[in-house]
């Protein structure tokens, strides 16, 4: 029988208002958000009411991003749809993780939330960007990389898809040879130069964090952006490493086709995962859910 899996939004889809369709309208929902109200109090305003300003700082949009993406997968398994196998880009790997029983939501939030403070300052310290380079082979965008100090190759997203991170003034000239080469690029929503050697601190900071946390193998299988590969027992260093490498998100998926899969249900903000899906795995299904109308919709599909 074919697998399902629920792939976790990351960051970059975020947007004022995420969650609270289904916060009216599930219970258990709700019980999350005011929990996590409890945990860190205002959350849900800048969830439900923050500016886009407010959701790009990086301490904000990660526990918020992490909470529309709990919220979807929980929402949807109560229809009766349950995933085979779990995933999150960036980000999105801790919800994974949290429904797949690594630690409880409630954990999985003040995770996220110390994850978002740490990022957020190691990005501080430095003027960086993200910038996603289309319609070039990683080869040639590697290369152009390579010819400059600070700026990394980091999403491997897509076949022609690749996003790098690095210092502001290098990336502007490093954009101006994308371009050149005949690439195409967008700046990142995001307010850091994430998996890359700047978020080194933040790595080594949240692997201590982790280290007086009490963390199990996930029940359910759980791939790993750091590795492409199920996470294995050593749950706490993946999480660590995870933020100051690569993500491998192409390879990721493929092995997850491999192992079975053949319907993946983005869980949480936007359609971002879905549209790389599709161009990764054509011949498989890829759906999203982030409201109540498409978890209805994706139920009636997929049951």
């Amino acid at each position: 029988m074919d697998k399902i899996a629920f792939v976790f939004s990351g960051q970059g889809a975020q947007h004022p208002g995420m969650g609270l369709d289904l916060y009216e309208k599930y219970s258990s929902v709700k019980e999350i958000f005011d929990g996590a109200e409890k945990i860190r109090p205002g959350i849900k305003d800048v969830c439900f009411n923050g500016s886009t300003e407010d959701l790009k700082k990086t301490e904000n949009t990660q526990p918020c991003v992490y909470l529309a993406d709990i919220a979807a997968a929980t929402a949807l398994s109560e229809t009766g749809v349950k995933p085979d196998a779990l995933a999150g880009f960036s980000l999105g790997e801790i919800p994974a993780l949290a429904f797949g029983k690594a630690f409880t939501v409630e954990e999985g939030f003040a995770h996220t939330c110390k994850r978002g403070e740490l990022m957020a300052a190691a990005s501080a310290k430095f003027q960086t960007a993200m910038l996603a380079v289309l319609k070039m082979d990683n080869g040639a965008v590697e290369e152009i990389c390579r010819r400059y100090a600070h700026v990394y190759p980091v999403n491997y997203n897509c076949k022609g898809q690749l996003v790098v991170s690095g210092l502001k003034e290098e990336l502007a000239e490093a954009k101006k040879e994308f371009e050149s080469a005949g690439g195409r690029t967008i700046e990142l929503a995001v307010s850091g130069a994430f998996h890359s050697p700047f978020m080194d601190e933040a790595a080594k900071a949240f692997g201590e964090y982790l280290s007086a946390q009490t963390i199990n193998q996930p029940a359910l299988e759980v791939y790993s952006d750091y590795t492409a590969n199920p996470y294995t027992a050593q749950v706490k260093s993946l999480m660590e490493n995870q933020i100051n490498n690569p993500v491998l998100w192409e390879k990721l998926i493929l092995n997850m086709r491999e192992s079975g899969v053949r319907t993946f249900i983005e869980t949480g903000v936007g359609n971002t995962l879905q549209k790389l899906i599709a161009k990764i795995a054509p011949d498989c299904r890829s759906l999203r859910v982030e409201t109540a109308a498409d978890i209805e919709a994706v139920a009636e599909e997929v049951l």
